[in-house]
């Protein structure tokens, strides 16, 4: 009986034990579970919370911090349109010159007022010269030894050797590559038996694009509308569709988690784009060096810089626009170009010119057939300039074309290429008060700005009634009473997009040879007006651009 008792306790006490360790272990369990809870509300806080009180510790009005949480991790992924995205920057805080904003939790801070862009693009330039950095160096060197993304002395010394290939007078040199493909492009067309031929605007003119940045920036002649198939044009396609989800979640991810994209290796160029234009490139710098070839090209330039015998252009050729930017980098000129350098320098200029200028044509043609009374004034422009020269197209008879110009020019006002303009602040600066409501703005180095341009050239304050499409607004009565900086589709100062002219040119030149064959009217299948495209990372349309080219009554 005594023996049985004691068994007894002996199993109650070993119960009362692993009871004892069980809850222990609950509540050792709890502890961690709540320390881990901790832990992970702390680095929410401080990686997403708090970084979205930055402008309002400086005294910067900034957009409701719920708003900007909820969009910048949640809302972003439901393909916002870039325009409306910088439309609500840029009217969010009116009557202030300046607001903050968030990418993501990275404080922005966003410039509206012309005087105060004067100060951070032009005049206190050095304290701003440098653009963000998207990838990683090491990760994607094409990319990173870029004019666009190299930053200080690099940039400015290569900004420097690269200018003399896009002054005027190597402009006038280029137009005669780019007279071919145009002249290419309109036999192309004028072959075809139907009256109104249905065009795809967008597949035609980066077929075009495609074209003429081969032939000045690669040294390579293609034909992408009479060889769709062309490898050139299928490469070029593929390292600048940024329509496809793929291609902007790639490059939101750039900004989401850079450390995770360079763990990984991912690059803006897939490998076999980046290895088809490098041996591109090999092939005929060596086929140039052997044979003594010379054309006026990008190419050239650069080897001649390499070599050392480059020239500072002074010769006094007419500039192609209004909308021309001027060059004012002094840099050293670089002597040891890599054909990598080369590569990179000449991708650059595909990548900006593919999709920019084949939208700037789309829009163009656009407004050419919703506005058929300025399609005609423009049209007999041409005819007036072709009957003066006996039908044939030189440069300095394209770039005296004013109404040309005009056209062009409220194209880009109304449609620019460059929807935001960026920096960074590379030195301390401080933005000074001017009213009442304003404090001295303390900007700390690595403080990211951007510039609404397409917000600013849209502003009534500066453009009456601007969703109108009026090329007046550029006559030489009109245009000396735009304020300084409200126009800048290639934006203004030392770090300007280096390619305006060649932009204009290529544009005047492609219309010339269109109109004087060819009426652009809309089709069954125009949208009318353009409905703008969900899309964060580059201006787009909806159902693209259908139109018709109408063959002229002889």
């Amino acid at each position: 009986m005594l023996l049985c008792c004691c068994f007894q306790w002996e199993d109650i006490l070993i119960s009362q034990f692993w009871s004892s360790v069980r809850l222990a272990r609950k509540k050792k369990t709890m502890l961690l579970l709540l320390i881990g809870l901790l832990v992970v509300a702390i680095l929410v806080y401080f990686s997403l919370v708090k970084p979205l009180s930055y402008w309002k510790k400086k005294g910067v009005e900034q957009e409701n911090f719920l708003k900007a949480f909820w969009f910048n991790w949640f809302g972003i992924c439901g393909r916002q349109s870039l325009v409306s995205y910088v439309q609500n920057m840029y009217y969010q805080f009116p009557n202030r010159r300046y607001s903050g904003v968030y990418q993501l939790n990275v404080p922005v801070l966003v410039l509206k007022d012309p005087e105060l862009m004067k100060l951070v693009l032009i005049k206190d330039f050095d304290h701003f010269t440098d653009r963000r950095t998207y990838i990683p160096d090491d990760v994607d060197p094409l990319w990173a030894n870029s004019l666009f993304s190299l930053k200080g002395s690099k940039w400015r010394n290569m900004r420097s050797t690269l200018s003399p290939a896009f002054t005027s007078s190597k402009m006038k040199g280029m137009f005669i590559l780019m007279k071919k493909c145009a002249e290419n492009f309109i036999d192309h067309f004028s072959k075809q038996d139907e009256n109104i031929i249905p065009v795809d605007l967008k597949d035609i003119f980066s077929r075009f694009c495609n074209d003429a940045i081969a032939t000045t920036a690669f040294g390579v002649e293609v034909d992408s509308l009479a060889n769709p198939d062309n490898l050139f044009y299928k490469m070029g396609q593929k390292a600048t569709n940024f329509n496809s989800f793929k291609k902007s979640f790639q490059a939101f991810g750039y900004l989401v988690c850079p450390r995770l994209y360079k763990l990984l290796n991912l690059k803006l160029y897939d490998d076999d784009i980046a290895e088809f234009f490098r041996n591109l490139i090999d092939e005929t710098i060596e086929a140039r060096e052997k044979q003594g070839i010379i054309r006026p090209d990008m190419i050239n330039l650069l080897m001649e810089a390499r070599s050392g015998v480059a020239k500072k252009d002074e010769s006094n050729v007419e500039d192609a626009g209004y909308a021309t930017v001027e060059e004012s980098v002094q840099g050293k000129l670089v002597t040891d170009i890599t054909n990598e350098d080369i590569t990179a320098q000449a991708l650059i200029f595909f990548f900006a010119g593919f999709e920019s200028l084949s939208s700037l044509m789309c829009f163009m043609a656009y407004e050419l057939a919703v506005n058929q009374d300025i399609q005609e004034r423009l049209r007999q422009e041409i005819q007036e300039s072709s009957e003066q020269t006996g039908g044939k197209l030189t440069y300095e008879v394209l770039v005296k074309m004013k109404y040309m110009d005009m056209v062009v020019t409220e194209v880009l006002r109304k449609w620019p290429p460059q929807v935001i303009g960026e920096r960074i602040c590379t030195e301390p600066y401080t933005i000074q008060p001017i009213t009442p409501e304003e404090k001295p703005l303390h900007l700390e180095k690595g403080t990211y700005l951007i510039f609404p341009e397409y917000s600013i050239q849209r502003d009534p304050e500066y453009f009456p009634d601007p969703d109108r499409f009026d090329p007046e607004r550029f006559s030489d009565e009109n245009k000396g009473k735009i304020k300084p900086l409200t126009y800048q589709p290639f934006g203004h100062g030392p770090r300007n997009c280096i390619g305006s002219r060649f932009a204009l040119l290529e544009a005047k030149v492609l219309f010339y040879y269109i109109l004087s064959k060819f009426e652009i009217v809309p089709t069954e299948k125009t949208t009318i007006p353009l409905v703008l495209a969900n899309n964060i990372v580059v201006l787009a349309v909806e159902k693209g651009f259908d139109m018709g080219l109408k063959r002229l009554e002889k």
